[in-house]
């Protein structure tokens, strides 16, 4: 893997001072892959990071985050993975993988440029809803030295639905996946969610809708097989020794028109199942429901995103710093 350019202002999407920078990674069957790491500096120079990975139909751009860390002495990082957002090329399949380990290679890599090339040596994962599924059987595959915490906002760590569709359902998912990827799961979508975030729509944080659109992604067989295994690998358990917070909504739903549960539940994921699961991930970790939060927490409405800043700072304040 190189840097095929080096760190450069993200012009692109956020502008100064983010800069960011392409891992450049082996070809797969649709041809050329990348990832993109993005940067925001803190004020002084630093050996404290946080690196984070994004959730499905998804991408960085959660500068209010960046910011909040920035403010805290560290530097932060951004990976946009293989297939999404600044990272999608036009040859690909948005999002598409037929397994989690696909990610290992630019996680790798760009904890290599964080650590090494830039000498950090206190670093906190982090991650959202699908990333917090990948993240989290990354580091319990490479147990990085220098990993002091990691925040898991609203982690995909089982499906959600009934008991029965989650035993019955996930054999049926495994062997199409394996026998026909490319299938399309059927599903039905709102378009509530990214609405309720989007500032041209009922939110108030702007994004590229081509990488994070109202109706999401197609969803293939393929890939629906891969997150089931990585469930199944979290669920034989983990051994991320650094302290876990595990964030989620207090509650979930599923609302069928835009209204106060859009805008204060987690109307993607059943945070039943997150409590559940979060035990699975380390011997040291911390959950916490907020309530009136969003499935993306730190994208909830003010006084909640407060909230759970405030309990980021306790949490790292106490585990981490």
């Amino acid at each position: 893997m190189t840097e095929t350019t080096g760190p450069r202002i993200d012009e692109d999407v956020l502008g100064a001072p983010y800069l960011a920078e392409e891992i450049e990674l082996p070809d797969d069957d649709e041809g050329p892959v990348v990832a993109t790491l993005v940067r925001r500096p803190a004020d002084e120079p630093t050996t404290r990071a946080v690196l984070h990975v994004h959730g499905f139909a998804d991408y960085f751009f959660h500068t209010e985050l960046a910011e909040w860390w920035n403010a805290r002495g560290y530097d932060f990082y951004a990976l946009d993975l293989r297939k999404y957002g600044r990272s999608i090329r036009p040859h690909q399949t948005p999002n598409f993988t037929l397994d989690l380990h696909d990610y290992y290679p630019e996680l790798t890599e760009a904890w290599r440029r964080i650590t090494e090339r830039d000498g950090h040596d206190h670093v906190v994962g982090s991650a959202h809803s699908t990333g917090g599924l990948i993240l989290p059987l990354w580091l319990d595959h490479e147990q990085p030295p220098e990993l002091t915490g990691v925040v898991l906002n609203s982690p995909w760590l089982d499906m959600q639905g009934s008991a029965a569709l989650r035993v019955l359902g996930t054999p049926v998912v495994k062997q199409v996946g394996a026998r026909q990827p490319r299938r399309e799961i059927r599903r039905t979508v709102t378009g509530l969610y990214t609405r309720s975030l989007h500032s041209g729509h009922e939110g108030e944080w702007d994004f590229n809708l081509d990488w994070k659109p109202l109706q999401s992604f197609t969803v293939y067989a393929g890939w629906l097989r891969a997150i089931r295994n990585g469930h199944a690998e979290l669920h034989r358990g983990l051994s991320v020794a650094a302290p876990v917070l595990v964030l989620s909504s207090g509650a979930s739903s599923v609302p069928n028109e835009m209204n106060e549960q859009v805008h204060g539940t987690d109307i993607v994921l059943d945070v039943r199942q997150i409590r559940r699961w979060s035990t699975a991930i380390g011997p040291h970790v911390t959950y916490v429901a907020v309530e009136g939060a969003r499935h993306d927490v730190v994208l909830s409405l003010p006084a909640v995103r407060k909230a759970a800043y405030d309990v980021l700072d306790r949490w790292r304040t106490a585990f981490v710093d």
